[in-house]
């Protein structure tokens, strides 16, 4: 009877950490990699990708998450450093979005997906006592320039590749958030 407890108590503590939770932040997108986004993005020629050729590699605002439309003023204000605005020492594509005003604007891509894989002690984390968290996955960021439907200059930044480990230790478990929330009363 004392070795079926001990086995019990032991196969509880030992696969219980299948029972975590774990949670997936995604952007809906035509990309489900960093390599599949920096392919799209080098496919694009400034001087000579059109508009419509930007909406059938996926970028589209009305139909892609994440992809912000900038105004020329937007894209000024995000890419030109306020102090010294000498317009000679922006990129030539970036020049002729200047010169156009209206007829110029900008697609800003974020697409980031993360996933959060908890790990460890299923009890200590249940109970609230240690939370181990295992973050992985990618950011692509791009800012790609059209004016009168072409697109004349693009830039992008990312990382490939996202990893960081989360550990929350609460030496009082259940009662650690107790005490701020009895003196708000």
């Amino acid at each position: 009877m004392a070795r079926t407890i001990v086995a019990c108590l032991l196969a509880a503590t030992t696969a219980c950490s299948s029972l975590l939770p774990d949670a997936r932040q995604e952007t809906r997108t035509p990309w489900h990699s960093y390599a599949e986004a920096q392919a799209m993005f080098n496919s694009i020629v400034p001087g000579q990708t059109t508009l419509t050729e930007l909406k059938a590699l996926g970028i589209d605002p009305d139909k892609t998450t994440n992809v912000a439309l900038l105004s020329h003023t937007d894209l000024l204000r995000r890419l030109v450093p306020s102090t010294s605005f000498d317009i000679g020492l922006l990129d030539p594509g970036l020049q002729k979005c200047v010169s156009a005003q209206a007829r110029c604007f900008a697609y800003e891509i974020e697409q980031l997906s993360l996933q959060r894989n908890r790990y460890g002690n299923f009890w200590l984390d249940f109970l609230n006592f240690r939370r181990q968290v295992d973050v992985s996955g990618w950011q692509f960021d791009a800012v790609v320039v059209i004016k009168n439907e072409t697109v004349v200059y693009k830039t992008w930044s990312g990382k490939p590749k996202v990893h960081q480990l989360e550990n929350e230790r609460n030496p009082l478990g259940p009662l650690q958030g107790l005490g701020p929330s009895l003196i708000q009363r």
